[in-house]
């Protein structure tokens, strides 16, 4: 059995492949994963599976399993039993392996930062990141959402005259927010905006890193409001794989199963 963990700001996203199958898939908040089922031994966090409700691994010395790990902070959190891979190509690996696609534009939208992935003959051709900024991930949506009183669901309908919103920062963009409430504008308006602004933050990496189609994973590839605009401002097929959000743990196994091969 292969387990990819993925090991992000907001969730830690856990998959379970065996035979080529995802099997199971997990996700937990990420402060809790880490204050309540992980400890360190020297430089290595030891997961406690069995706490977590998860299937034990056969990790020691001639082990069936394989355990693989991605994501943010993967530089300074290394699990033991596992390896670990950058998270680019492990998001390049589960849009593969979800699409069946060789050429194609990623762009996998996380709680805190984004990334842009041009995928060629199934391989990793170039790509960008932000990092820097929340203005153009999970996290300003969310705090939009607050801001407007409505859920990320409700949020994510919203796409019809869209109020022009210019804050480049998340934080000012919720005082930006205030003042255009206090305008009178309405929610569904303002929504969109808050849908077109995270648009306007992607498009010059996607525009640079362009292709006819463009695979949209991470939690904020749930918006169906944002899926829209991108296929009808860019022109382009929009596809959302089925599991979005485990797109990079699904690559960590991918790559244990490469692995496993040889």
């Amino acid at each position: 059995m292969y387990c990819g963990i993925d090991l992000g700001s907001r969730q830690v996203k856990i998959v379970f492949f065996r035979q080529g199958k995802i099997v199971d898939k997990y996700e937990f908040d990420t402060v809790e994963f880490y204050k309540k089922h992980g400890h360190k031994e020297g430089d290595r966090l030891v997961v406690d599976f069995s706490g977590l409700g998860l299937p034990a691994l056969d990790l020691g010395s001639g082990g069936r399993d394989m355990l693989v790990t991605t994501g943010y902070g993967r530089n300074t959190i290394r699990i033991k039993g596992g390896e670990e891979i950058p998270e680019i190509k492990a998001h390049a690996l589960g849009a593969v392996w979800q699409t069946g696609l060789e050429n194609f534009t990623l762009l996998d939208l996380g709680g805190q930062d984004t990334k842009v992935v041009l995928v060629r003959n199934g391989k990793l051709a170039d790509f960008q990141t932000n990092d820097k900024c929340a203005a153009g991930s999970g996290r300003y949506l969310e705090n939009m959402a607050a801001v407007l009183g409505i859920s990320l669901g409700e949020l994510s309908t919203f796409r019809d005259r869209p109020v022009d919103l210019t804050a480049t920062c998340a934080i000012f963009g919720e005082s930006e927010m205030v003042g255009k409430i206090i305008e009178g504008h309405p929610v569904e308006e303002l929504g969109a905006g808050v849908n077109y602004t995270i648009y306007k933050r992607i498009k010059p990496m996607l525009l640079q890193l362009a292709s006819p189609l463009l695979v949209f994973t991470g939690g904020v590839a749930y918006n169906k409001a944002l899926q829209e605009i991108l296929g009808t401002e860019l022109g382009l097929e929009v596809i959302v794989p089925e599991y979005p959000q485990h797109n990079g743990a699904i690559g960590c196994c991918v790559h244990a199963g490469l692995v496993g091969k040889h």
